[in-house]
């Protein structure tokens, strides 16, 4: 919201997951125009859940006739794009993303202008921008805006101003929206409780009021945010601020507290689904057969009958029914696949009306990888290598994403007839936007199969985008190999010292003809450390087609065995270098 003259804004919503009120106020003051902007989106539904409360303050810089433009960019922009990044990613990706989009925006506006070679007449302006997501505040600030908290009659500044004092009248603004080609941003997160108070303020109210008079507003205009809001900006008004005025006020009414049995409701909206038999309708699907039955579900091969396409479907078994956090995985499962959009993961078909609780996948003819390797115990390097990459970029397809698979194991990979790759089995993903919301259930790290899960989860450590690439080093080992790379016992180690002890058996042998580099490049991904892996699943498929001269040397093995003569020449000069400088140095 952007004007000359003053223009209210009053949101109040209120629902099981959030409740907030907002005030807004803005003032040109005694300049010819505002050049500050502020907005608030509160979304409903899923929105709210997943994205959040966006609270955004912008303030142009006095130098630039432009400016304006520049704040107006960043808080619509910012309102708007937010709500169109991935659920999956975390807030911070998020806004990052859009700021950094927005900057690099501004920062070209300028260099096509007039103003190129000044900045300070450009398309500049200061943000600071607060989102309340379930139970936690996330901060951005950049500038000389400011964010201030005020919990049990205390109030904090909660960002620091980037303006550099030269002195008493001269001062200059160390960062800003549009000012650099990098944007690098301050961000912050808080724990929120009921009853909190957050003050977006411009330097054009802050420097002119005082703390106490701020605490005495708000606590005589407890329910009318509107008046406390009106009263904060006329106050540095009167007290002679002669910039533009903007001041939002936001209040925690109510945080998403959820028990379990809430939370258990929410997920059986639907009911449960009974056993299915062949040829049985189920919402204008036909079950064709049975394919799999455990204790944990039940799947069966189904065509849509409008499309006549093949489809499996997946319904909770009985034992399951009142497992609360198996629901949440079952339908975090079908959450996933119909936002992962990726050729080599499978996908889940949209039925518009379910009447009962199932998921539904896409049908893949052919095999999984386990039975690939009983049917292939001697692949040849490049089919492995064909593999690996599909597999590869599926898991790009989570990782851009901010999800880790965290169950990669041959079962849970198939291979068309065709030779094209589908990842399946999503139950164990973890969504990093998901787990920024408040849940009462406790979320175990991992889920995965022992034998390819990474080092660090027997630990009790998170996992990061480094155990993926672990659990694929272990299927191209085995692929390779028939075996695993440090056998059972990864699984026995629960202690770091325990860990260090695991020594990689080689994935070269005599019956097989594999690159001898190709050894090292196993041995990176599947390094106990985390830090000590490949970091990017691009890095890992890329040295196993083309070695690096590192990989080259690390396969020749050391130079004593390589040539025991340039060994032993190499250490006879140090030594004799040694000699000589000691001699020099005690002749001195």
């Amino acid at each position: 919201m952007k004007g000359n003259g003053p223009s209210y804004s009053l949101v109040s919503y209120m629902s099981k997951s959030l409740a907030v009120s907002v005030a807004q106020f803005t003032h040109k003051g005694c300049k010819p125009i505002n050049q500050d902007c502020h907005g608030v989106r509160v979304p409903h539904d899923e929105l709210l859940t997943m994205k959040g409360v966006t609270c955004v303050l912008a303030d142009g810089i006095s130098s630039s006739s432009v400016s304006q433009d520049a704040s107006q960019t960043c808080v619509n922009s910012l309102l708007d794009d937010y709500y169109c990044t991935s659920q999956a990613w975390t807030v911070k990706t998020s806004v990052n993303n859009v700021l950094n989009a927005i900057n690099s925006w501004l920062y070209s506006q300028t260099r096509r202008s007039e103003f190129r070679d000044d900045f300070n007449k450009g398309y500049v302006c200061t943000l600071s921008a607060l989102i309340l997501k379930s139970t936690t505040a996330h901060i951005f600030h950049v500038g000389d805006c400011r964010v201030y908290r005020v919990r049990h009659n205390t109030l904090t500044q909660l960002t620091q101003d980037h303006r550099v004092i030269i002195s008493e009248h001269e001062n200059y603004l160390a960062k800003a929206m549009g000012m650099k080609n990098h944007l690098d941003v301050d961000y912050q997160s808080l724990a929120l409780q009921e009853g909190d108070v957050f003050l977006l303020m411009t330097d054009g109210v802050y420097e002119h009021i005082s703390d106490d008079f701020i605490l005495a507003t708000l606590a005589d205009t407890e329910q009318n945010l509107d008046l406390a809001v009106d009263t904060l900006v006329h106050q540095a008004l009167n007290h002679g601020s002669d910039d533009n005025l903007t001041a939002q006020i936001v209040r925690i009414d109510q945080l998403p507290i959820q028990t379990e049995e809430e939370l258990y409701d929410q997920l059986t909206q639907l009911p449960f689904c009974s056993v299915l038999n062949n040829n049985q309708e189920l919402d204008g699907l036909r079950i064709l057969q049975s394919l799999y039955a455990s204790s944990r579900s039940h799947v069966y091969l189904a065509q849509i009958m409008a499309t006549q396409e093949k489809v499996v479907i997946k319904i909770p078994s009985v034992e399951q029914h009142h497992d609360t956090a198996y629901l949440e995985r079952f339908l975090l499962e079908d959450w996933i696949a119909q936002r992962v959009d990726n050729p080599y993961v499978v996908k889940s078909p949209v039925i518009s009306q379910k009447s009962c609780l199932y998921s539904v996948m896409e049908y893949v003819d052919g095999k999984t990888l386990t039975q690939w390797m009983r049917d292939h115990p001697n692949p040849s390097v490049e089919s492995v290598r064909v593999i690996v990459e599909q597999i590869a970029k599926g898991l790009q397809s989570f990782h851009r994403l901010e999800m880790l698979h965290q169950d990669l194991r041959p079962e849970n990979i198939l291979i068309s007839h065709n030779g094209q790759v589908k990842i399946i089995d999503f139950g164990s993903a973890k969504v990093a936007g998901i787990l920024e919301i408040d849940s009462p259930l406790l979320r175990l790290e991992s889920l995965g199969t022992v034998q390819y899960m990474a080092p660090e989860y027997f630990l009790g450590e998170s996992g990061a985008t480094s155990a993926d690439i672990y659990s694929l080093g272990v299927i191209t080992y085995q692929m390779l190999s028939g075996r695993l790379p440090y056998g059972d016992k990864v699984a026995r180690c629960t202690s770091r010292a325990a860990q260090n002890k695991l020594v990689y058996e080689s994935v070269l042998d005599d019956h097989r003809d594999i690159p001898v580099w190709m050894d090292s490049v196993l041995k990176k991904a599947l390094h106990i450390q985390p830090h000590m892996r490949y970091q990017e699943l691009s890095e890992f498929v890329y040295d196993l087609r083309h070695p690096s001269t590192r990989m080259l040397n690390q396969a020749k093995g050391p130079l004593l065995e390589r040539n025991p003569l340039l060994f032993w020449q190499s250490v006879s000069a140090i030594l004799l270098g040694s000699v000589l400088y000691l001699s020099a140095k005690l002749y001195l």
